[in-house]
């Protein structure tokens, strides 16, 4: 038994450590058609008016009147879904389609967006914890393939491969911890939407859409970096089975 799991599980990495940059390049190339997809959905939504005339700034406000959040400022950035809540100037800045636009997808997007704030004033757990491994996040993302490199190269500090993987492995639990921050902003924001009468009808449905298409890109974002992840482990312990 114990010499069938061996072999077992050497298959697995094995077959990760040669057909894992197929695997993470297919996940790539996926996360691309998502996010193109954002955009098709975004452009399509953005030719819908809204009846009440409200833009994507005067959503927002809205949104975040209705959760009893104040203090909160809300202003333009540029580019195009740019959009996001800044936690340090306590911000929601909105890009140059959504501020000012009176769209199904501008104020599903700025809705969306004060949603986080909303997290942020209710000290929602998650989004609490994805801040608090920001940093140690960002030293992982930079120190990650370094380690990795040196570690392999030179037997004598193979150690720091497997630091390398470890670090990278932060970069995962920031993506997994990103999900239930984005979708739960998207479910307040259009739990908002519809029971304070902000949108009706397709106008809520265009919004639904463009959210739903902006969080499949979380999902393939966490796909990758998964994946990549399992590569990255299967490579190191390959360089260690050689040694």
């Amino acid at each position: 038994m114990v010499g069938e799991t061996y072999i077992y599980s050497y298959g697995f990495w094995d077959i990760f450590q040669y057909f894992g940059y197929f695997f993470v390049l297919i996940a790539a190339l996926a996360s691309l058609i998502v996010s193109a997809n954002v955009k098709l959905t975004f452009r399509k939504w953005s030719k819908y008016p809204t009846r009440p005339g409200l833009t994507g700034a005067e959503s927002a406000r809205l949104v975040l009147q209705a959760n009893g959040v104040s203090g909160v400022r809300i202003a333009p950035c540029s580019g195009e879904l740019t959009d996001h809540f800044d936690p340090r100037d306590n911000t929601v800045y909105l890009s140059e389609t959504v501020f000012d636009k009176a769209t199904a997808a501008a104020v599903g997007v700025a809705a969306h967006e004060a949603g986080h704030a909303v997290q942020h004033a209710q000290a929602y757990g998650p989004i609490k914890l994805r801040q608090a491994i920001i940093p140690a996040t960002n030293i992982g993302s930079r120190l990650s393939t370094p380690l990795i490199i040196a570690g392999l190269v030179f037997p004598a500090v193979y150690p720091l491969a497997l630091i390398g993987v470890f670090l990278f492995g932060l970069c995962v639990v920031f993506q997994l911890v990103t999900l239930p921050v984005e979708f739960n902003a998207s479910r307040r924001a259009v739990q908002c939407l519809s029971s304070n009468g902000i949108l009706a009808g397709d106008e809520l449905k265009g919004a639904k859409k463009t959210l739903t298409a902006a969080a499949l890109t979380y999902v393939a974002a966490l796909s990758v970096a998964l994946l990549q992840f399992l590569r990255l482990l299967a490579i190191v312990s390959g360089g260690r089975r050689r040694r």
